[in-house]
């Protein structure tokens, strides 16, 4: 059974409904975060990339993400309204965390001390509220909850 190895809370700023995952050394990327972002999907990937699609267009989400040394366990897909896996390179074991309006986050997530292929699987809470809540002038927070697992691809 797969261990959990770390556990690393984000709240990140939404801006234009998007925000992004990428490999923190990205002169290795021939695509920068946002170019190319397919808001018509859920999660979308270009190569050091992972585009995620949020249901409001300017709040805070909270993110927790977690780093797992096999196949993390699937949550019930009752408690979510959107869920996607792809496949992911990471040259340096960091990822950064990228918003459409501010750039580069200070936060970065460690995967591992050096590069890999990694699986991941991104879920998503909240968004029905958060698409109800942007209708308003006041400050969201909070409400569209992200859970992104990380695991070792099998060779």
């Amino acid at each position: 059974m797969a261990q959990l190895v770390r556990e690393q809370h984000v709240d990140v700023f939404v801006s234009d409904y998007a925000f992004g995952l990428q490999e923190s050394d990205d002169a290795f990327l021939d695509l920068l975060f946002p170019d190319e972002f397919d808001i018509g999907a859920f999660l979308s990937t270009h190569p050091g990339r992972l585009d995620i699609t949020s249901a409001g267009h300017t709040h805070t989400a909270s993110v927790t993400v977690e780093v797992w040394d096999g196949p993390a366990p699937a949550r019930d897909p009752a408690g979510w309204e959107e869920q996607a896996e792809a496949d992911f390179e990471s040259v340096s074991g960091q990822v950064a965390v990228w918003s459409t309006s501010v750039g580069r986050l200070d936060d970065l997530v460690t995967l591992a001390d050096q590069g890999g292929l990694w699986r991941v699987r991104i879920s998503s809470s909240g968004r029905a509220a958060v698409r109800v809540l942007a209708e308003s002038e006041e400050s969201i927070e909070g409400v569209e909850d992200y859970l992104i697992q990380f695991w070792p691809a099998a060779s």
